[in-house]
């Protein structure tokens, strides 16, 4: 049986047509297949999971469905760099490798469980989520279904296997550069950032405010189901946004699409793109545009390299809730591509830090105006195809030399201004590997950028899954 999304998933436990175990069963055998060669699971709860599910169809049996969250029966793989009760949080890291099992959940972790959702285990992420591939002396390598010499991305690479593989219905990821956004790229799926405070976090990046969660999927009905489930407002959380005014499932067929601006780029006018990746992205665009019946502004966007405000902005969080000694005085136990950002970014100071953001804001200035002429923005996801496994993140594309942040530097512009975007199938390359079409919105419309995706997802469907038995 191939694994069903999440929302015929819901459909198939709450009618008895399907038991939570027997679809937690149906998981727990692919990780079995297929998880020795993808490493996209590190840790699974098999007993754990078993027990929720058969409460869950306990519920079922009685018939009494107004028990069960709109979630039930669900299972689901959390990345690493989150928390969830019961298991080990390592960050993909040395430094944490042995530290005991979390009593508590991250705030979208605990919500997608109040839904029912049944959590399976962790996903693999590179240490501290710094990469674009999925690799760290701790947790090994993690390889792309669709070809296992090539990465799933990063830093949900975990992820985004255990999904496209067919392990679980979905997984939970975070995206501070693209980081689910990559994966879900280079892996066929499709991976939302949605606007930062959208899904409120417990002390993340509330200062860099760059990072955000969310959820790597099949399909963008199901994306818009989860961020149902995860988004609203929390007390510890003092960037978190309101309670969405309606339902994001709801406006997949709700939103007026009609009279929409779009701008296509192949690369804000100065990255470098491998050009098979901008073919494919292009013919995307343009059935995109036709899909949703928009309107092609030509528009020419002119941005400078903004990869090293980036790197700046993110290192404001890295050292929240990091002992001190750790940092000076057990850097070697670090990945060693790790251990000089530690280095470096500890030395930075505040008047540094200020020009930083005075850069951001400029960016932000120039977004804005942007934003006054189109209302949706198309442009590769990421600058190559999927690279090695083992990385590391190419510094040459084509016969032009970079800069390893070129490869998804695209993907930083949301993560500094703020806005969501989601990535969706554009097609595979030559050799078989997916590439993936980045749409941007206005700040806070996650239901404007779902409701066109889903449009351009009926007209232009794609494989959900690739398990290693179909290749």
């Amino acid at each position: 049986m191939e694994m069903p999304t999440v929302a015929d998933a819901v459909h198939l436990v709450r009618t008895g047509q399907l038991s939570a175990v027997a679809l937690t069963e149906l998981c727990l055998e692919a990780i079995g297949a297929y998880n020795e060669e993808l490493n996209a699971f590190v840790y699974v709860d098999a007993e754990g999971a078993l027990k929720t599910a058969s409460a869950v169809d306990a519920v079922v049996q009685t018939g009494r469905h107004e028990e069960l969250g709109p979630l039930a029966g669900v299972p689901f793989g959390v990345k690493d760099l989150e928390d969830c009760a019961g298991m080990p949080t390592t960050k993909g890291s040395r430094w944490f490798a042995n530290g005991p099992a979390m009593t508590a959940d991250s705030i979208h972790v605990a919500r997608l469980r109040a839904a029912g959702a049944i959590p399976l285990g962790k996903t693999a992420t590179p240490e501290f989520g710094a990469w674009a591939y999925t690799a760290s002396p701790l947790l090994g390598v993690t390889r792309n279904p669709w070809n296992t010499e090539r990465t799933p991305g990063g830093s949900s690479g975990g992820s985004s296997a255990a999904v496209s593989s067919g392990m679980v219905p979905f997984a939970t990821g975070s995206d501070g550069g693209g980081s689910i956004r990559t994966p879900a790229a280079f892996t066929g799926l499709v991976g939302l950032r949605p606007t930062y405070g959208r899904i409120p976090t417990l002390g993340d990046t509330h200062l860099a405010q760059n990072a955000v969660v969310g959820s790597l999927t099949t399909t963008v009905a199901d994306t818009a189901l989860l961020l149902d489930v995860m988004a609203g407002p929390d007390a510890r959380d003092r960037t978190c946004l309101p309670t969405p005014t309606r339902s994001f499932a709801d406006a997949l067929n709700h939103v007026d699409l009609s009279g929409l601006r779009v701008a296509w780029s192949s690369d804000l006018g100065f990255a470098v793109v491998d050009p098979q990746v901008a073919a494919i992205c292009e013919r995307a665009a343009i059935d995109f545009v036709g899909s949703i019946g928009a309107k092609l502004v030509d528009r020419p966007i002119r941005l400078g390299d903004y990869s090293l405000t980036y790197a700046y902005i993110e290192g404001v969080d890295m050292f929240i809730n990091v002992e001190r000694e750790l940092y000076e005085e057990r850097l070697n136990e670090l990945d060693p591509l790790s251990a000089p950002g530690w280095e470096h970014l500890r030395t930075r100071t505040l008047p540094e830090a200020a020009g930083t953001e005075s850069d951001r804001r400029r960016l932000v200035t120039d977004i804005a105006a942007l934003f006054e002429d189109i209302d949706l923005l198309l442009t590769p996801m990421a600058s190559v195809t999927p690279f090695a496994a083992q990385g590391p993140m190419p510094e040459e594309i084509g016969p032009v030399k970079v800069h390893q942040g070129m490869t998804v530097v695209l993907g930083f512009l949301a993560s500094l201004v703020n806005l969501p975007a989601i990535s969706l199938p554009a097609g595979l390359t030559d050799d078989g590997l997916p590439v993936g079409l980045q749409v941007t919105g206005p700040r806070f419309r996650e239901d404007l950028v779902l409701a066109a995706s889903a449009r351009y997802e009926s007209v232009r469907p794609w494989p959900r899954h690739r398990p290693l038995h179909r290749s």
